[in-house]
Parts: C-alpha cells; structure tokens; sequence
C-alpha cells in the first residue's frame, strides 16, 4: 500500500477499515464460514455506499475516483480487505462494473444496480480443466438470426449463486466477446466448487443453449480481447492488494507472538536464527508492497507495459505470499495449525489469490515472452 496517501484516500482507507472492523471481525468471519453466500447483502450494500464497487465508473455513470488514480484508491480499499480476510467479490465485482461502464449507456441499469450494492454481478471468464490456464475461455457463442447462443462451462465463478447478472466471455467465429446475462435465463445452471477460505463461494456456470439477445454483448461482438486483458490487469491488482494486506497481518502478528513468547528465559524474537528468517520475511513483504504499486499505478496509466508489471507482480506476491504465510504459521509451533487461532484465515485468502486470474507459473511465462519479444526487435 502507499506510503502516503492524501488526506480523500486516507478517509476512503479508514472509512473501509472501520466499517470491516465493525462487521466482519475474526469471529464473524468464522461464523460466515455456514452462510451459503458468505457475506450478508446489506454488508455488500454498505460497501457499495463507501465506494468500493463505483470507483472505476465514470462520475457520469455515477461513479468516479478520489485521486484520479481510480485503481490505486481500489487498492486501498482491497489491502484493508486482506487485512482483515474480509469477505465480499471485490475483484470480480470491480471488472464487471469497469466493463458495463467502458461500454458507455448501453448497460446503465444493470451498472446502476450493481454500483448501489442491490445486486452482485459474477464474471465468467475461465474454463473448465483441463482447459483451465490463464488464456481459456469454457464458452463457445454462434449467431441464430438475431439472438445470440451460448454453450459451455465457465469457472471457477466468484459468487455466481448470488449474482443477479453474469458477465460472461465467449469465443465464437468473430474472436472473443463479452455479455451480459441476467442469472435467471433459461438454460444457465450454477453448481458448486469446494474451496478453502471460509467466506468465498466459487460456482462453475453452464449454459445449455442459453439464448440472448445482441443487445447483451458489452462492446462490440468479437472484439473484447483487449477488454479482457483490461479487466484482467484490474482484477490480479486487486486481488494481489488483497493478499499484500493478508501478508501484512500475519508478519505483524507473528513478530507480536515471537516477542511476547519466551523460550530458556529469552524471548524467541532474540535468537538470530528467527530475526533472519523475520528479516527474509520483512523483504518479501516490503517487494510485494512495492511491485502492486507499481503494477496499480501503470495499470491506472495505461503504460504500455502495465501486462508486464501485472504479470511480474502476480507471480512475486503469489509464490512468496504463500511462503510467509507458511513461515508464520511454522513460526507460531503448534498453535498457528488451530481453528481457533487467526493465521488459518489469511493463509487460506492468500492460497486461493494465487491461484485466481492466472498462477505464477503463467504470469512469468508472460513476462518471459514479452522479453523475448524486445529480444527479437532489438
């Protein structure tokens, strides 16, 4: 997260952080764990009134930054999320409504819905495995006279159960297009995935000759490619704030229990071997609070090389938040493998990050082929 912030992105920031604190401690998070959406709809509308799902809308639409740097206020917001394992779809529900507002009035209704919290919109984006890399799309779409069809499976679905729309992407003879379908059309079925943090809930969507018409496609038909890379580049910046803030917790909490916890008379905080392994922590932490930045402010920008920066910053946070998450929970011994304990709760928000939008091993992939593009022109 930014060093310094101006005094709007610091309300914004300790706005988001008080109202979590006060609906979604530890222990209603907890309990969130049986909910089947997991979160309740006015947390969700709440939030939508504080901005955390307007701020990459136009003002016109009825959104609009507090800086001019729309994705760098998001990040805020998301870092206070992972801070606290917070439920709700921020990513997801942020790419939607950047989406529907980047095709100007045409989905005005279902954005105004979404920006006031009444409903949530899912993306559908991924494909099913083993199609299920970074680049697959599970959707096929062929024209019949003047609608539209769509066949296939899509996931995994960020609280596709609650969505009132899908954004849907699909490939067909015109290349890759986007959509927007109401949840309820006939033909689209949800059903759902296990995963492992306690407050998300994860669907594969399947369409059987789900029909619509092209008054649906957001944009142009067969030409949301760079819409989607777009929305990716949103979405894996959010999301890495997220596990930034997850990873900010767990080493504040785990320096905390190595100076209250003492071992031959000394606390643990004092043996060397710890303070280098704290050390190698406080690094990771520190590179991964810079690379977002970076990434958020070149994605705001529209630099030519925000994918790279994107890239580069999904594959650091996700292979060493996972690492200092797991050096916590060893740091803490027994205690930091029990329910009851915090750690589990963050642990599993960084887990399911880094696997979301592309894992590591993709997003290097991408930056290793873009430097053997600048290897070629050279």
């Amino acid at each position: 997260m930014l060093l310094e912030l101006s005094p709007d992105q610091e309300v914004l920031r300790e706005a988001t952080a008080r109202y979590l604190a006060d609906r979604v401690p530890a222990e209603a998070v907890r309990r969130l764990r049986h909910d089947p959406a997991g979160f309740e709809a006015d947390y969700w509308q709440g939030g939508a009134e504080l901005g955390w799902t307007s701020l990459l809308v136009g003002e016109e639409q009825g959104g609009g930054s507090i800086s001019g740097s729309a994705l760098v206020d998001l990040t805020l917001v998301a870092h206070e999320f992972g801070l606290r394992a917070a439920p709700g779809p921020l990513a997801a529900a942020n790419a939607v409504a950047a989406a529907l507002g980047a095709a100007g009035p045409a989905h005005s209704a279902v954005l105004a819905d979404i920006l006031s919290g009444a409903t949530v919109a899912a993306w559908c984006l991924g494909g099913p495995p083993p199609l299920d890399g970074l680049d697959s799309v599970g959707l096929a779409l062929r024209v019949d006279g003047d609608d539209l069809v769509l066949d296939g499976v899509s996931r995994p679905v960020e609280s596709a159960a609650q969505a009132g729309h899908l954004l849907v992407a699909a490939r067909g003879d015109q290349g890759l297009t986007q959509l927007i379908v109401p949840a309820a059309t006939p033909g689209v079925t949800v059903e759902p995935l296990r995963t492992v943090d306690l407050t998300r809930r994860f669907f594969a969507v399947r369409m059987d000759g789900v029909r619509v018409p092209r008054a649906a496609v957001v944009g142009e038909l067969g030409a949301a490619a760079d819409q989607i890379e777009r929305q990716l580049q949103l979405a894996i910046v959010i999301l890495n704030a997220e596990t930034v803030g997850a990873m900010q917790a767990a080493f504040d909490m785990t320096v905390r229990w190595a100076f209250e916890r003492y071992s031959f008379g000394r606390p643990l905080a004092s043996y060397q071997a710890l303070k280098h392994r704290f050390a190698d922590m406080k690094t990771w932490l520190e590179g991964a609070h810079a690379v977002n930045d970076s990434a958020a402010a070149a994605v705001d920008a529209g630099s030519p090389d925000a994918g790279e920066l994107v890239s580069a910053a999904k594959s650091f946070i996700g292979d060493y938040g996972t690492e200092l998450l797991q050096d916590c929970v060893q740091l803490h011994g027994g205690i930091g493998v029990t329910y009851e304990h915090d750690l589990h709760l963050y642990l599993r928000r960084v887990t399911v990050n880094r696997a979301l939008c592309g894992t590591p091993a993709e997003h290097r992939q991408r930056v290793a082929a873009v430097v053997e593009h600048l290897k070629e022109r050279a």
